[in-house]
């Protein structure tokens, strides 16, 4: 899983970037080619060295929210995470008509997709770091450190007297909880967020089933776990597909989502850490006798055969290809975020509209949970200390949020790309929608928007408002499914918030983490299979366990969270 890897690579990155000052949100990609881009920004940003037109003492600025941002135009220097959907950063149209509005030119140098991290690191070793830092993906614990050195700029007293749109998305319901995220134990902001609440996300260990084949069978969907198994029993054994053959494979899954949503029947998993709050103490899943119940409960379905042994060592294109299996549908059943995990969206057989979720499943009379992530906000966008104009800095990354950067940004151009609503527009929650899209949002090279690339807040209720489409019903499918599994979220005190680590707890956990849950993966899989057996080896499994030092592993986490969160939790 990510978490696997996430702070190894931050060990990597914090052992070469011992003088460097941070940035950023999630990673995103760039285009092989943007040497020449790149070079050209380099070239510009050293002509154009200083941060700015105007000396700081000179400048005018507007009021909160008003634009432009600046009397006379200011140059901001910028390093950003560049993607393979836009072409250039310094032509690209938004960034024009934001330059336009705001009255700042940016200037940008694009860190390469390959070998970017690489570049980053070079580039803020050597102290030649630029005044921004925008989508470069360096990680919540990495900004923390760069903070503390100095090398970023603490937030808050900016936002305080020259934010308009941010301070408002800290005091709305939807997003007022990405305040306390992005704050650091030391009180400080360092990070303006990028916030994508995607719906459908939230709630991303799901259960999909073949709806043609439950309907012809006489089936109904199933309720609980065992009425999951005489489902599959069915799907394997009565020949659905009608070719005479026993090709039919009842259920399947890639290897990492296996498990998830049918350990939630028995105790909370999220496929990542399994880590859950006990009254503000941390605690895993993977050393509960809960949890031996549901792996006993999955070998149950791989001695009926009903769980394909495919599940342990597929990755997802071997899955879709099983999904979109040539002629006959085979596939009765697969987890996964959404049914183009294992069909085709749009493909030529349209099975992606057939299959159809599956709630989470009662274990006898146990109420399910459901894997839940709640906290969909990541730091993006940084001021160094390199900066010679903060303000103008700070009103600028601002001004993203407003409602018409937001869609210019990741949509296009009003009247071309997307338009507001009408009053007889309903949106994807059957609410008055906010939006309309003119055009399929493609992931193809354009010069038109920054592809999500930035700061920028799309809550749930910007995500559901756009208007929903009877010629194209994926995101209200993807809605409505959600909402089933929503009734079984845990609870906001049960659920492990984003911690922050020092330099030293991401170190250690980097060894610990990477141990601990590849041998968890590994016996999983050997007690499903019987190549381990459960009844007896359990034990064993738990001291291993102990013997590699589980406890400090939790203990960090402890730590990070008592300090962040102890006082407010």
């Amino acid at each position: 899983m990510k978490s696997k890897t996430l702070l190894f690579v931050i060990t990597l990155c914090l052992v070469f970037t011992v003088l460097v000052s941070g940035c950023g949100s999630d990673s995103t990609s760039q285009s092989p080619d943007e040497t020449k881009q790149s070079t050209d920004a380099s070239d510009n940003s050293k002509t154009e060295e200083g941060g700015g037109d105007e000396s700081k003492d000179n400048q005018e600025l507007s009021g909160p929210g008003q634009f432009p941002i600046v009397k006379d135009k200011v140059t901001l220097n910028i390093l950003i995470g560049g993607t393979a959907q836009v072409e250039d950063f310094n032509t690209n149209e938004f960034t024009k008509w934001y330059e336009e509005k705001t009255n700042v030119h940016a200037v940008f140098e694009v860190l390469p997709v390959q070998g970017g991290a690489e570049k980053l690191n070079l580039i803020i070793s050597g102290g030649d770091y630029p005044e921004v830092l925008m989508s470069t993906g360096l990680s919540a614990s990495q900004i923390m450190m760069y903070g503390s050195k100095g090398m970023l700029l603490p937030l808050n007293d900016l936002i305080e007297e020259h934010g308009f749109e941010i301070r408002k998305v800290f005091e709305d319901p939807d997003t007022a909880y990405a305040k306390e995220v992005l704050t650091n134990p030391d009180g400080n902001i360092y990070a303006m967020p990028d916030i994508n609440q995607c719906y459908h996300c939230s709630n991303s260990r799901k259960l999909w089933i073949y709806q043609p084949w439950l309907e012809q069978m006489g089936l109904t969907m199933p309720k609980t776990l065992e009425e999951y198994a005489e489902v599959l029993r069915a799907f394997q054994n009565d020949d659905p597909n009608g070719n005479g053959k026993a090709d039919e494979v009842a259920f399947s899954s890639e290897q990492t989502s296996l498990i998830p949503f049918f350990m939630n029947s028995f105790i909370y998993s999220d496929g990542g850490k399994d880590m859950l709050l006990y009254d503000g103490k941390i605690g895993v899943s993977y050393n509960k006798p809960e949890w031996k119940q549901g792996i006993t409960y999955l070998k149950k379905l791989y001695d009926e055969k009903l769980l394909d042994p495919q599940s342990f060592t597929q990755d997802w294109d071997q899955l879709k290809q099983l999904g979109e299996n040539p002629g006959q549908v085979i596939l009765g059943s697969a987890t996964g975020l959404h049914m183009g995990m294992f069909t085709q969206f749009y493909g030529e057989s349209g099975r992606w509209l057939d299959y159809i979720a599956v709630p989470p499943l009662y274990n006898g009379d146990r109420k399910p949970t459901t894997q839940y992530d709640p906290y969909q906000v990541s730091p993006d966008t940084l001021i160094t200390d390199k900066c010679q104009n903060p303000e103008v800095a700070l009103k600028w990354i601002d001004g993203m949020y407003e409602f018409e950067a937001v869609m210019r940004s990741i949509f296009g151009r009003p009247e071309e790309e997307w338009i507001e609503a009408g009053p007889e527009d309903i949106g994807i929650n059957g609410k008055p929608a906010i939006y309309k899209l003119l055009i399929p949002w493609a992931e193809t090279i354009q010069n038109v928007t920054w592809a999500q690339s930035g700061p920028q807040v799309r809550s749930n209720t910007f995500r559901m408002g756009e208007t929903a489409k009877p010629e194209d019903p994926l995101e209200t499918l993807l809605y409505k499914a959600t909402t089933q599994y929503e009734p079984f979220n845990p609870g906001m005190d049960q659920l492990l918030p984003p911690l922050v680590f020092t330099e030293e707890q991401a170190s250690e956990l980097s060894d610990l983490e990477v141990t601990i849950n590849d041998y968890v993966d590994q016996m999983n899989a050997r007690f499903i299979t019987g190549d381990a057996d459960i009844e007896n080896e359990w034990d064993t499994y738990i001291k291993t366990l102990d013997e590699m030092n589980l406890e400090r592993y939790i203990q960090i986490h402890q730590e990070a969270y008592d300090l962040k969160y102890g006082n407010n939790k």
